[in-house]
């Protein structure tokens, strides 16, 4: 038998990961919001992590991706997260890739593609602007059918709801 590759172990690691990102898209989902979900890891543990909360908090700005960066960076003490990686169950949109760019995120790891609002490769790359300082890695797709399918059922019930629209961004 021989022993795993570093890829085999880093893809395992970006599944489980991703799976607590899920959990925290379906707490979100529970609550009415958008199911996103996003976790914070430094040094294999996780930091940080947080589901949407835009409806709860009347806030635009409260998608998951959002709030994980501020906990994460109260905990670390510090702004600069070079050593983190976040998954996030959907792409991030143009506010969030700007907040990952800035925090220095070392690895964006993201489940679903998000083609109304993607901004690290779908619509845009804010993630890899040449413009900016910072690039992080970036891993898309993993879990992808999983993250899409939570996505895709709670807009469903949505639409089963009397005259209630929302949209798909965090």
């Amino acid at each position: 038998m021989t022993a795993p590759r570093s890829s085999d172990m880093q893809a395992g690691e970006d599944r489980r990961f991703m799976t607590l990102a899920l959990d925290e898209a379906r707490r979100a989902a529970e609550q009415g919001e958008v199911p996103i979900g996003a976790v914070v890891v430094i040094g294999g543990e996780v930091v940080a992590s947080r589901g949407n909360e835009r409806e709860r908090r009347h806030d635009p700005t409260a998608h998951a991706e959002m709030l994980v960066l501020r906990d994460a960076a109260a905990i670390a003490g510090a702004w600069r997260l070079s050593e983190a990686t976040l998954y996030v169950t959907l792409e991030p949109c143009a506010m969030c890739a700007g907040a990952i760019v800035l925090a220095r995120i070392k690895r964006l790891v993201y489940g679903a593609d998000d083609p109304k609002a993607g901004a690290a490769g779908s619509i845009f790359n804010v993630v890899d602007h040449p413009a900016l300082n910072h690039s992080p890695e970036v891993r898309a797709g993993v879990m992808e059918a999983e993250t899409a399918r939570i996505l895709r059922d709670f807009f469903a019930s949505r639409r089963g709801a009397a005259g209630e629209t929302t949209d798909g961004n965090g």
